[in-house]
């Protein structure tokens, strides 16, 4: 496994990350997922209070319990089911932070968040509400480092200007380049870190039928599966390929990849240890398709 500092985090983290969204209610199945990825050498692993309702971190929690010192833990705030639940709302207020940030270390089974997240953010919200927060959490020793899970430039660049974030998660791969026009130089002039997920497209650059995709039309998917194809040469395999093109990008600390079973775990991992893709293969990837740009919240 190759580590690298998240921003200006003193957190170590594995290039692949675990997504454990995924994880259902089997929780043999779940720690022996998790067991097998430490052994591998991932320790950085996601979740959401969101997530199955608080139930993701609380499998988690359990899993992690006995081996919390080893591993870093990462989750989310600011959505909040609806009491009938048919969904959710969006919440960024600083009560509701503090409150959420509660919730979790309890479902967590630990006395510290080592990287606590923003779990998305619009231009109307109380932004300098929600960072006090973070602050507060931070002061309290409850959180260790925190950062924002988006996608939208304008809102990035608030919390670049007036926050303390070490990192950003956000969806880039060969079908969503957006990133590369408006955040990923931005985030590595200012030292923090990029969280990379969604590499393989939901599986459309690797194993499904193409359709559309974002402003890309099913011809288009197919086209860039077919180059992820290409380079996906020896050993190294089309998943191989997606992640390693969105690990090339030097603003990409880590790929965090959701995983739901052994194989998946296995395939990601691999990522990292397969011949690196080159820079030559890197630009026949990025010319397979046009390279697609943000179209709102520039």
């Amino acid at each position: 496994m190759e580590y690298a500092l998240l921003g200006g985090s003193d957190l170590n983290i594995s290039r692949i990350a675990m997504g454990c969204m995924s994880l259902k209610d089997n929780q043999q199945l779940n720690e022996a997922i998790i067991n097998r990825a430490i052994e591998r050498g991932i320790n950085y692993f996601d979740t959401a209070d969101l997530y199955d309702k608080g139930l993701n971190e609380e499998r988690l929690g359990a899993a992690l319990k006995q081996k919390r010192k080893d591993v870093v833990i990462a989750t989310k705030a600011g959505n909040i089911w609806r009491s009938n639940g048919s969904g959710w709302d969006w919440n960024p207020s600083k009560e509701y932070i503090l409150a959420s940030a509660e919730a979790s270390l309890k479902r967590l089974q630990t006395d510290y968040i080592d990287m606590y997240q923003l779990h998305g953010g619009t231009m109307e919200d109380p932004i300098d509400e929600s960072i006090e927060a973070f602050e507060i959490l931070k002061q309290q020793g409850k959180i260790r480092w925190y950062g924002i899970s988006s996608i939208r430039p304008n809102v990035i660049r608030e919390y670049v200007k007036r926050s303390n974030i070490v990192s950003v998660m956000m969806q880039y791969s060969l079908l969503d380049r957006r990133p590369e026009e408006a955040t990923l130089d931005l985030l590595k002039q200012n030292n923090i870190g990029v969280l990379v997920r969604g590499s393989v497209a939901g599986g459309l650059l690797i194993n499904k039928s193409p359709k559309a995709y974002l402003n890309y039309s099913e011809e288009e998917v197919a086209k860039a599966a077919a180059a992820i194809q290409y380079v996906a040469t020896g050993e190294r395999q089309p998943t191989h390929a997606a992640i390693q093109f969105v690990l090339d990008h030097s603003a990409v600390t880590a790929a965090v990849v959701g995983v739901r079973t052994l194989e998946q775990l296995e395939e990601a991992i691999r990522s990292i240890e397969t011949k690196k893709i080159t820079t030559e293969e890197i630009q026949l990837l990025k010319r397979a398709i046009a390279v697609n740009t943000y179209e709102q919240h520039r």
